[in-house]
């Protein structure tokens, strides 16, 4: 008998931090809160230690959805969340986040 199983996500975060900046924690608890959300979405969530220099900045696949000095510091995990199921999957329903922005 063959079984056949779900295709495995592809879908590849990259959070690469200042490592002069010591961002590595904020780093991965970004990736931990987006994991927690789209764990059936994505693929891997990955931390890359960056140069000295202030780097943060989120990646989805090769699209750059968050850069710290282009958007003004640090993302709002609300705001990381959005932008990323807006790429993925824009009727995903983000609980409490979605109903805040309506007013609910």
């Amino acid at each position: 008998m063959t079984t056949t199983s779900p295709a495995k996500p592809t879908i590849t975060i990259t959070i690469t931090y200042c490592i002069g900046c010591n961002w590595m924690l904020r780093a991965a608890w970004m990736g931990q809160e987006l994991l927690a959300t789209f764990q059936e979405q994505l693929g891997a969530v990955s931390l890359v230690p960056g140069e000295v220099g202030g780097i943060f900045e989120i990646s989805l696949d090769d699209e750059l959805i968050w850069e710290r000095k282009r958007d003004g510091g640090f993302p709002d995990v609300k705001d990381l969340k959005t932008r990323v199921r807006d790429r993925i999957n824009p009727q995903q329903d983000l609980g409490h986040i979605d109903r805040a922005k309506s007013g609910e």
